[in-house]
Formats: structure tokens, sequence, C-alpha cells
């Protein structure tokens, strides 16, 4: 790609925006002058990265209404700050009532960690998707057509994220101190674009067993 094309790139994002400016002026609802103000969503959507997947549209919410933090493949990992950081901040800050971590079918970041192929510095993000297959390995080496093997993959390792999710001292404490809190696991099929639900939710760390649950 060359400088003109990567200049007409620009310009699309600037003419976009000026769109943009054009709808929020001549709105008359009065809701962006009250998101200047601030935000209050009562969900928070951890999903995957992909473009095909953007949290807003698919849950018909408007701006300000949904709180996003995006990964490849949608993982809760206990270590990324990142992650915590977001998730410390819509908890005990925004008091949200919801957290969603949504995968999608055909997610290219968990096929990817179903091969032997590397991909370079991803390869140690993908370990833990490759984590999450041991765990269920004779699950997933049982179905021989590829496509429905990773998709079984996407649906086991957003239950795990739901699970590291529930795990963390931010959302237990959150829970001892009696705060409605609900953590969701579902996955989003993109061609017809319904969100699944995996009846994999959590409102206390009464299911999360004795090592794993605060007291």
């Amino acid at each position: 790609m060359g400088n003109k094309e990567l200049e007409l790139g620009f310009q699309k994002i600037l003419e976009g925006n000026k769109s943009w400016v054009e709808f929020v002026k001549n709105d008359t609802s009065g809701r962006f002058e009250q998101l200047a103000k601030g935000q209050s969503p009562e969900i928070l959507w951890i999903g995957c990265a992909d473009s095909r997947v953007p949290a807003n549209e698919i849950v018909g919410s408007k701006p300000g209404e949904v709180f996003v933090h995006r990964n490849i493949a949608n993982m809760c990992v206990h270590s990324d700050m990142s992650m915590l950081s977001v998730l410390d901040y819509a908890v005990n800050v925004l008091k949200v009532k919801h957290i969603v971590v949504a995968g999608h079918y055909g997610c290219g970041g968990v096929a990817a960690s179903l091969s032997r192929q590397q991909f370079g510095v991803i390869d140690n993000w993908l370990c833990h998707i490759k984590d999450v297959y041991r765990l269920h390995a004779k699950e997933i080496d049982g179905i021989t057509d590829h496509e429905e093997k990773v998709n079984r993959l996407i649906e086991l390792n957003v239950k795990e994220q739901v699970f590291n999710l529930c795990t963390t001292s931010i959302v237990q404490n959150a829970w001892k101190n009696n705060q409605p809190l609900a953590v969701h696991g579902m996955v989003i099929d993109i061609g017809s674009g319904k969100l699944q639900d995996l009846d994999n939710t959590f409102t206390s760390n009464e299911a999360l067993g004795k090592v794993f649950a605060f007291q």
C-alpha cells in the first residue's frame, strides 16, 4: 500500500467523523449532552477484538450503556493488568450490574490455538487458550469435524474465562459486599447476529469451589 492509499484511508476516517458530528448536532434527544457529563453503564462487556463483533450493536444499546474491554479471544487472564483495571473501574466505580464474557463462533484466535503453527508474539497469548484445550482435550479430540471442534472450544473457552473472572478478588469482594452483580457467558453467531446464552451465569462465589471462593 502506497502513501496515496494511506492518505485516502485516513481521509475516510476524518469524513466518517464529520458525519458523526452532524448526527450528534442534529440529535434532539439530549442524550449526547447528558453523556458529556459522565457515564453510568449497567453492563461490562468483555469481548474479542475481532472487528465483526461490536458490543453496542449486538445488544442494541446506545452510547454510554456498555463499558467495553476487548482482546484476542475474549480472555480473562489473572495477571492481565489491563483487564483487571477495566474490571475494577467497572465494578467499584461504575457499579455495573452485569458482566458479559462474549465469544464468537469462527474466532481466529481459538482456531489458531488448535494448530502447531507459530504466529509471532501472539503465540504467548494463545497459550492461555491452549490451556483451556488441555482441560477439555478428551472432549475436543472426540470431535472429528474441524469447524465443530473450534466452535466447541470457543464455548468452553468462554466458560473458563467466566470462571476466571469470578475468581478475581474484584468480583468476589463485590459479592461479599452484597453488590448486585451477575457474570454471564455468551457466544455470538456472527452470521445471524444472535447472542447465545451458554447458561453459565454466576451471582455469587458459592459454585466456585472452596479453593477458589474467598471467605
